[in-house]
């Protein structure tokens, strides 16, 4: 498992690296105003069709089922399950983008109520150029899905990839001698990015894995109702993961023109180090323990979650200290250029604060879920997030009224630390309260040094801030260094024998009672 996260570490570190490239090169050609505005409420409608269909948890649904085969030594068997569950998969994905296409001016009427006619007429055609690609991406899924359950990690890993670098390539291309540049070119770059990066790149990757597909083969098999049992809890119940970012749109299109854009790159930045730490965790982890509840090895299936946890949490509560403290210069250094001005980094770095604060609870999720996930159980995660994401809907609300784009930052967090709590609280209760206590040690010890951290990087930021000019990007850059030297340095003075991630002596896992 140590290999395979490494390898999905740098593919993530890769792709959230060109994740942030394509928003810098985003800021700088269009800033942020009412049209970046109606670029990121054009996801809105492709992003819905996604999570109705499951589309974000392809993977995550067709990985047991073909784990199961694979360990009873059935591999025809599971080519056929694929191809059973692909037809119908992609047909319907079909058929919701062409309802997409037909619906999306009243549907953005509704979620944009302050939009003029003109901005609501720029919308539709951005989302109608972006729907289509959650065809590629849904069957991308499975295709990848075929790989994690034979233990391949690398082509998955160039998904994003491409992805980023179509959407990079089409913005720049399309916007050359534009005058006044336009977001339409970026758009063609997700649907260019997802035919390449997600569907075509990783059908080569399943067949090297040794997928056959029978696409004209038998309509029935008994992996169908496997499918649906997984993922219909997942169709019908949207979690606070799923709905956080479009919770943020809603509201966001309520504050000043750029308000929907300082949000979404706040929370990119805040998700790149989750990415990095947890996300390549709980992807790397995952196939394992779904083959470790395949063979019904308990045991082991909660030291490999405990160490993965352990891992995430060590490391998220760092990201999350020095990423709060060291907000402007971050957000400075990344955006402000060209249309994105000082009054945009302000906004957007108010918001990440908020963000930054919820690294560990958006880490911790990405591996506990996973563990139900192993045991084929989508619906404890499901009920929790739709009964999280109603209760965090007044929270939205009244924290907006309350603190504006910053209120919309701290209702994500909150509600995404509830989420986790209430998931970690279920999973325990089930598995033996014992597997909390090496998790909870590392987690005490690493708060303790974030914590001592953050402020330091806080105020040696501020101080190089301060002396060499506060709105100029050389400030940024020196508050940057200063800051994070300050940050690694009481890591380094004060916690030296408590990064004990590989030896953890008393804090081992006893075995299952």
């Amino acid at each position: 498992m140590g290999r395979a996260a490494l390898i999905v570490a740098g593919g993530v570190f890769l792709s959230r690296g060109l994740g942030l490239i394509r928003d810098i090169v985003f800021a700088a050609v269009l800033g942020a105003d009412r049209f970046t505005d109606e670029y990121v409420l054009a996801f809105a409608i492709p992003d819905w069709i996604n999570y109705l269909l499951a589309g974000g948890y392809m993977a995550v649904t067709f990985i047991p089922i073909l784990s199961r085969y694979l360990v009873d030594g059935d591999e025809q068997e599971g080519w056929r399950a694929f191809s059973a569950i692909a037809r119908p998969v992609a047909i319907v994905m079909t058929v919701l983008v062409l309802v997409g296409m037909v619906l999306a001016r009243p549907v953005i009427d509704l979620i944009a109520p302050d939009f003029t006619p003109d901005q609501v007429d720029r919308t539709v055609r951005l989302t109608r150029i972006v729907l289509p690609a959650q065809v590629f991406f849904v069957v991308g899924s499975l295709f990848m899905a075929v790989q994690y359950a034979r233990e391949k990690f690398f082509v998955p890993t160039l998904a994003p990839i491409i992805y980023n670098l179509g959407i990079i390539g089409g913005g720049v291309l399309f916007n050359i001698g534009a005058d006044p540049p336009t977001p339409e070119g970026f758009a063609w770059g997700v649907l260019a990015g997802a035919v390449v990066g997600n569907f075509a790149v990783q059908w080569y990757g399943a067949r090297q894995a040794g997928l056959r597909v029978a696409w004209l083969g038998e309509w029935r098999h008994p992996a169908i109702r496997d499918y649906l049992a997984l993922a219909v809890p997942l169709m019908i119940g949207q979690s606070l993961v799923l709905l956080d970012e479009q919770l943020g749109r809603s509201f966001g299109t309520l504050a000043d023109d750029g308000g929907v854009t300082w949000l979404q790159y706040a929370r990119r930045t805040m998700l790149v180090p989750v990415g990095i730490i947890a996300q390549a965790a709980g992807v790397a982890a995952y196939p394992f323990l779904a083959r470790l509840a395949a063979e019904g090895k308990l045991a082991a299936l909660n030291e490999n979650l405990a160490r993965a946890l352990r891992y995430v949490v060590v490391l998220s509560l760092g990201a999350a200290a020095g990423l709060a403290a060291l907000s402007i210069p971050v957000i400075r250094l990344l955006y402000e250029r060209g249309l994105f001005n000082a009054a945009d980094t302000s906004g957007t770095a108010a918001a990440l604060v908020f963000f930054g604060i919820g690294i560990p609870a958006w880490g911790v999720q990405q591996v506990l879920v996973r563990g139900f996930y192993a045991q084929r159980d989508m619906w404890t995660p499901v009920v929790v997030g739709t009964a999280a994401t109603i209760a965090a809907i007044p929270a939205y609300w009244l924290l907006f009224e309350a603190m504006g784009i910053r209120g919309l930052a701290l209702a994500s967090t909150a509600a995404i630390a509830a989420y986790t709590a209430v998931l970690a609280v279920i999973w325990y209760g089930r598995h033996g309260w014992h597997h909390l206590r090496p998790v909870a040690g590392s987690a005490g010890r690493a708060l303790a040094l974030a914590v001592l951290g953050g402020a330091a990087a806080w105020g040696v930021g501020e101080l190089a801030r301060q002396v060499l000019g506060p709105g100029s990007a050389l400030a940024a850059g020196g508050a940057l260094l200063a800051g994070g030297a300050a940050f690694f340095a009481v890591i380094f003075v004060a916690g030296g024998s408590l990064w004990d991630l590989q030896h953890p002596a008393q804090d081992e896992v006893p075995p299952d009672r």
